[in-house]
């Protein structure tokens, strides 16, 4: 399959085709039943001769070319109107039918604050041609009307508050937010491409429009992406603060799959600035080696690295409730355990070329023995709870008594 992408250096466009491409070189295999043999990219710096080519050649078409911040309010029906126009005139021109889609807004309902939007007419004049393209030509036609749009590669201070915030809490600059109340409905870009994808294989989602809400109807006129989030500018701005302040508490916020948090924080991160992207995590050090906290979850434990020296013992402590994983990931271990009140050690030979995890049992004393005498002991740790010092539910007391020994 040849695929047509116009507006291919926008922000929608890029994630498209950088998604079209994966799986021409085989690289997303999740869609073994999708041939992608080319991707033609059109934008403004391409030329007549490459849309006539490409429309000539293309077995479908994402028209996303468009203007939304033009200097004159003309430009909204010339470009948006005019462009689909042009697109559409090509294909006729090779009797190409092949299916074509068209990125349109929810500002073409012209409903409420978008009556007088001349954005959104210029959206639903070419959301009509290719309506009447469909019934001339019998092509296959797929309307689109987005709300706001975020993701990796969106373009700051433009036409995104996401992207916006993001970029600015990101870099520490300032942000206004006039009222913190006000929603958004909001797609990821990730979630709009999957919907993409699953046109050109002929599964997209139809419906109508119920004001300015999409009602899913198997043979709607209009198509939709499913997965939405309604957010207010508050619950966004607060979600940044709370990525931005991650590196200095290390606590990871709740991110549950498919989440607008999850969404939003891989968005967020990909405005970093390169002095961010790395950061200096607290070492505690002594004559025994080092400690080191990763990172800390809300509702799931935390991380941390213990190194130790050669020789050395670490533990001899106990735990009511909490509970953890050591996981050598280098050097020669012993992990000993003993159960309160029992004279049986529990022996676990550890090392980092047989990664294994072992559990640090409540109620059980433990410890773990670097046994070289040359190389560092390096285990990962994960314990269930935070280390809470006003309750820190750790209790000295060797595995094996001095008697014993």
């Amino acid at each position: 399959m040849k695929i047509l992408v116009t507006g291919a250096a926008g922000f929608f466009g890029k994630n498209l085709c950088a998604s079209l491409k994966n799986i021409k070189e085989k690289k997303d295999r999740t869609h073994p039943g999708l041939a992608v043999d080319e991707v033609f990219e059109y934008d403004m710096d391409s030329t007549a001769e490459q849309l006539d080519e490409y429309c000539k050649e293309a077995d479908f078409v994402f028209n996303l070319a468009g203007v939304n911040r033009p200097k004159d309010e003309a430009e909204f029906m010339d470009c948006n109107f005019g462009f689909a126009s042009q697109l559409l005139d090509t294909l006729k021109k090779h009797n190409n039918t092949a299916p074509v889609m068209l990125s349109s807004s929810i500002q073409a309902t012209l409903i409420g604050r978008y009556g007088q939007s001349d954005y959104g007419k210029s959206k639903l004049a070419g959301e009509e041609l290719l309506f009447q393209y469909a019934t001339d030509t019998e092509a296959r036609v797929l309307v689109y009307r987005f709300p706001n749009l975020f993701g990796k590669w969106c373009r700051p201070n433009y036409n995104s508050a996401v992207a916006t915030f993001c970029n600015n809490i990101a870099n520490d600059l300032p942000i206004t937010v006039n009222d913190p109340s006000t929603e958004l409905k909001l797609l990821y870009i990730d979630d709009l491409v999957a919907e993409m994808i699953a046109a050109l294989e002929g599964k997209e989602h139809h419906c109508d429009y119920d004001g300015l809400n999409p009602v899913e109807k198997a043979d709607g006129r209009y198509c939709f992406a499913p997965t939405t989030h309604h957010v207010t500018l508050g619950e966004i701005v607060d979600l940044l603060h709370t990525f931005h302040e991650q590196p200095a508490t290390l606590v990871m916020p709740d991110i549950p799959d498919d989440s607008f948090a999850k969404k939003l924080y891989s968005t967020y991160l990909s405005y970093l600035p390169k002095e961010k992207v790395a950061f200096p995590l607290k070492m505690n050090v002594d004559a025994r080696g080092s400690f080191t906290e990763l990172l800390k979850t809300k509702s799931c434990g935390q991380f941390s690295v213990n190194i130790s020296n050669p020789g050395i013992t670490k533990g001899q402590h106990w735990h009511h409730s909490k509970w953890e994983f050591f996981i050598v990931v280098s050097g020669h271990g012993l992990i000993q355990e003993r159960r309160m009140g029992s004279n049986e050690v529990l022996n676990f030979e550890v090392d980092g070329s047989n990664i294994q995890a072992v559990h640090m049992l409540p109620g059980y004393i433990h410890n773990i023995i670097n046994l070289s005498q040359t190389e560092p002991l390096v285990t990962v740790m994960w314990a269930n709870e935070q280390f809470d010092p006003n309750h820190p539910d750790t209790f000295g007391e060797p595995v094996v008594p001095a008697e014993d020994k």
